[in-house]
């Protein structure tokens, strides 16, 4: 054994759960909280944006978003995620966890207000602007997964692990809820203060001046949850595992981890040094690597990377489907604010009764039943709910059907976050050796945010009906709504593969998955050898 030798880590994994796992979990789920409002509000106010920017009165229906500039805004802000989760991975590595945290939440707290402030002297110029801080807000945003997974999965013990770094994920729920919550009672205020015809009956009418400061004070109002919690990050101290295995400074992490922990641990430098001696460093390209982690590392990015084409696509044309269904009336019959309304509504109950119960299942139950199990479960049920939905659905589109689609739609969340969105967040932060760990979960992050990017771009233009006469203005023909659905549902059975290309880790220290708790070739586990192979499973 090495890295359990050191006491500072014994500590840390045998800790029983204290006030301080409760704080970095606050600390560092505010954190998510702030990346979901911001990533998922656009998709609340594009409808707006469309109305306030690109109307035609003497046209039948209201203004929609041109194609390339719905496609920017919605898929910009993901752009920057990726850069940011590649970026910010990597220096998580190199400076430091701590070192690198507050500078995402600034970055998110000056771009979330620009965006609300974006100018132009035209329509264009203001979605430039707009775009142009949504990228670097994204880049912020990007630099907390991999900062915030690493940084709780190396404070948490072995037994609860798990539960706490889904507990940070889980904060992205709320944050897409409060997402619905803020943009309804903001439309509803500005509704009954200006009241409006529907287009129908005024078109010029419908869109009232006011109707500009709504989607910019929903904007801006992300940059508050990570303005609270930004002193809190600065104070944190550096995780014990980086400053002992990374920075091999073991009298710092001892010291650290009594504040923390309220015991007395020793330093062992000496028990250090004869670890950093028996177990060399080798890096992200070399064999060695390739040989006890290339695999997982396949698994973790194709997963991400799948689960995020169906979720993003379904959480940000959201709007878009309830459409096609009727659940939201055409545009044209109602007023601008009256859209918003109804939209944010219906976004609001599905993450009410989908998404956010379905991340606090993870929550409690992934260290009793496992991330594997979870992972498997989520993606087949995403599958046959997506066939649900995606089969019959001519059969959704007639009327008196809507709250039986709904309530399928919302069951494919509820999987999702009782599934591989979650477990995908979590599993990269557990199994990958601490010098490599912020960095391979930047990895498998970003390859999630190109999953992501694909299905902002790639639905937008695939759903548009076959039928050239329904087709949205400035759209070509697609593949129509339900085989739309169909694609989707083949992503999440090929996530349902790749899921065995990831190990268990549930009751394991973070050196055993990552083999830094031994000095053989490959990862074991502690008793018998027990190698962790790819399928998830043991053998001995």
């Amino acid at each position: 054994m090495a890295g359990q030798d050191l006491q500072v880590l014994t500590a840390l994994d045998a800790a029983k759960t204290q006030w301080y796992h409760f704080t970095a979990i606050v600390v560092a789920g505010m954190g998510f909280f702030t990346d979901a409002y911001d990533l998922f509000c656009i998709s609340l106010v594009t409808k707006l944006l469309g109305r306030i920017y690109y109307t035609d009165p003497s046209k039948p229906d209201p203004g929609t978003l041109p194609p390339n500039v719905a496609a920017a805004v919605n898929g910009v802000a993901l752009c920057g995620t990726l850069a940011g989760q590649l970026f910010f991975g990597w220096l998580g590595d190199r400076l430091g966890r701590k070192s690198v945290y507050g500078m995402t939440l600034l970055l998110m707290v000056i771009c979330s207000v620009a965006s609300g402030l974006s100018f132009g002297s035209t329509p264009d110029g203001v979605m430039a602007t707009l775009c142009f801080f949504r990228f670097w807000l994204g880049f912020g945003i990007g630099g907390d997964y991999p900062l915030s997974a690493t940084i709780m999965s190396e404070y948490a013990n072995k037994k609860t692990r798990g539960g706490f770094i889904a507990a940070v994920f889980a904060m992205q729920g709320f944050g897409i809820l409060a997402g619905g919550i803020v943009t309804l009672a903001i439309s509803a205020g500005f509704r009954r203060a200006f009241p409006a015809p529907a287009y129908l009956v005024d078109a010029a009418a419908s869109t009232v001046p006011q109707a500009d400061y709504v989607w910019r004070i929903i904007l801006m109002l992300g940059a508050a949850p990570a303005i609270l919690t930004y002193y809190w990050r600065t104070k944190m101290p550096e995780t014990a595992r980086y400053t002992a295995l990374v920075a091999k400074n073991a009298k710092k992490a001892a010291a650290d981890m009594s504040k923390v922990l309220q015991v007395e641990i020793e330093a062992e430098a000496e028990k250090l040094d004869d670890i950093t001696a028996r177990n060399k460093d080798y890096g992200l390209f070399s064999r060695r690597f390739a040989r006890r982690h290339g695999l997982h590392l396949l698994g973790t990015a194709a997963t991400w990377f799948l689960v995020d084409i169906a979720y993003y696509s379904q959480n940000l044309f959201q709007k878009d489907i309830f459409t096609s269904i009727h659940w939201i009336p055409k545009a044209r019959t109602m007023s601008a604010l009256e859209e918003v309304f109804r939209i944010s509504r219906a976004q609001t109950l599905i993450a009410l009764c989908g998404t956010v119960p379905g991340y606090w299942f993870t929550v409690f139950l992934i260290d009793v039943i496992g991330r594997f199990a979870i992972q498997l479960l989520g993606f087949a049920m995403m599958t046959v709910f997506m066939l649900g939905l995606a089969g019959p659905y001519h059969h959704w589109t007639t009327p008196g059907n809507h709250v039986g689609f709904a309530v399928m739609y919302g069951f494919t969340f509820f999987f999702a976050n009782f599934g591989p969105n979650a477990t995908t967040f979590i599993v990269p932060a557990e199994i990958f050796p601490a010098r490599l760990r912020s960095t391979c979960h930047g990895i498998s992050a970003a390859s999630g945010k190109a999953g992501a990017i694909i299905g902002a771009f790639g639905f937008l233009y695939a759903a548009q009906p076959k039928d050239k006469a329904r087709v949205d203005a400035g759209y070509k023909p697609g593949i129509g709504v339900r085989n739309a659905l169909f694609v989707l549902a083949a992503c999440n059975f090929l996530g349902f593969v790749f899921t065995f290309l990831v190990p268990e880790s549930k009751g394991k220290s973070l050196e055993e998955m990552s083999g830094e708790a031994n000095d053989e070739e490959n990862p074991t586990s502690t008793g018998a050898k027990a190698t962790v192979q790819p399928s998830g499973l043991e053998t001995v």
